[in-house]
């Protein structure tokens, strides 16, 4: 099993439900290949760098998985084939990047443990 990270960008024209729905789906979809999710992020509404598809903002999510490598695929051609997603990046992790990943998720729970 590989361990992966996912990036999407949602249209922000969705509504909170759609956005829920959506990530529900591809999350979903990774369970059902045997994925092992270990971190899912909601970063938000955000301002995009550049406009993609005349929107200049987005709803960005990230997932941290370990999957077999033959599940990334099929996930990547859902991505294309949905209309709800904008942009999406899948990297597989290394050793430093899980290290990084890990310290990352700790101070996220530090941060909100303060709020």
């Amino acid at each position: 099993m590989n361990h992966y990270e996912t990036v999407f960008i949602l249209n922000p024209v969705l509504s909170d439900d759609q956005v829920k729905e959506t990530v529900k789906k591809y999350e979903d979809f990774l369970v059902s290949k045997g994925a092992k999710m270990i971190s899912k992020e909601d970063w938000g509404l955000r301002k995009l760098a550049y406009a993609i598809q005349n929107k200049k903002s987005g709803f960005y999510h990230l997932f941290e998985y370990q999957v077999p490598g033959e599940a990334i695929q099929p996930m990547e051609t859902e991505f294309r084939r949905d209309e709800r997603i904008m942009r999406f990046l899948t990297v597989k992790l290394d050793k430093h990047a899980i290290a990084w990943a890990e310290k990352r998720r700790n101070r996220n729970k530090k941060q909100k443990a303060k709020a």
